[in-house]
């Protein structure tokens, strides 16, 4: 597949994996710059919880390039949904909420299925 082809917006699945790669670029840049995202693995109780954080966003990253370059599709979307499911567990245990307006997890895991279904997608055309 050409490079071209792996951004030819005309086809479904390159919109679902590009989208899934760009949402994760926010909560990079977060991770760096709001003080605040520090004290989410506080609360959740993450040891030591900058490590953690810092690991986060270089997984994040690492997801970021594979996801929207198409490198390892596969795998790395596979990841990216388990990385999803922790964090949707870490955000459920601090919340306890399911609406993502008020900080739970319905965001998080509709972008999990997201990727698990980019993950499906891209074994299914090996």
């Amino acid at each position: 597949m050409s490079f071209a082809d792996k951004f030819n917006l005309l086809n479904e699945f390159n919109i679902l994996r590009i989208i899934c790669a760009l949402f994760l670029i926010p909560h990079i840049v977060a991770k760096f710059t709001v003080p605040q995202a520090l004290q989410f693995y506080v609360n959740v109780g993450f040891k030591p919880p900058a490590f953690w954080m810092y690991l986060a966003g270089a997984i994040e990253t690492v997801l970021t390039i594979g996801l929207l370059f198409d490198i390892y599709t596969q795998y790395v979307a596979i990841v990216a949904f388990i990385h999803l499911m922790v964090a949707s567990a870490a955000t459920y245990k601090l919340t306890k909420n399911w609406i993502w307006v008020i900080g739970g997890v319905e965001f998080c895991v509709f972008w999990a299925i997201c990727c698990l279904v980019v993950a499906m997608h891209a074994w299914h055309t090996l």
